[in-house]
């Protein structure tokens, strides 16, 4: 009697424990940039960002996989080269791990993010629009690898939850002594993000 009682009081813990958990999909808009010692908001893209989470049974621990569009558009106006835009669009595959706190229907998240380069390319925008082609960087020339910090506001529904997020990165997006480490200027990424989330 006493090992089923043991038994069954572990199935109920172990039931609610799994009821508790909360994961879904999500996704929103960005406004990325790119950073050296200040950003910009001139320089703002505008992105997507798509993705899965998954919150721990006691609701204080956070995992997600997103694709998150990066980059940011710089103005150029010169002589030689006319005026327009340079435009760098980063596509990446990232992972949050996120502490969460709750305050009523409020959640407060931070912690870090890791992220993958998977598409990488430049467009060069006339004054009027014209798109002039894609530049000979790729994917090769940027670091494949980004890490930063996450942090932000949301607030829980019954099944859903809408927020704001702020990641900065710490790692310079162009590799060092390559084309786009020059061009890019140890630039790093900064992405504000809104964001809708929906249970499964």
């Amino acid at each position: 009697m006493k090992t089923k009682a043991i038994f069954f009081s572990i199935l109920l813990l172990t039931s609610g424990l799994l009821m508790a958990q909360r994961s879904g999909i999500k996704g929103g808009v960005n406004f990325a940039n790119l950073y050296v010692d200040d950003v910009s908001d001139e320089n703002m893209k505008l992105g997507l960002n798509l993705g899965l989470w998954h919150q721990a049974a006691n609701g204080a621990f956070q995992a997600e996989l997103n694709y998150s569009n990066k980059g940011a558009q710089i103005t150029y106006n010169n002589f030689a080269g006319g005026s327009g835009k340079y435009r760098y669009n980063l596509n990446y595959l990232e992972m949050p791990l996120l502490f969460v706190g709750h305050v009523g229907a409020l959640n407060l998240h931070v912690g870090p993010y890791i992220g993958v380069l998977v598409g990488a390319n430049i467009k060069d925008v006339d004054s009027d629009g014209t798109v002039n082609g894609v530049a000979s960087l790729d994917r090769n020339d940027f670091n494949t690898f980004d890490y930063g910090l996450a942090g932000g506001v949301g607030i829980d529904f019954d099944a859903s939850q809408i927020g704001v997020r702020y990641n900065y990165g710490l790692r310079e997006i162009g590799k060092s002594g390559s084309f786009a480490g020059e061009a890019a200027n140890n630039a790093k990424n900064s992405v504000f993000q809104l964001y809708v989330a929906l249970d499964f």
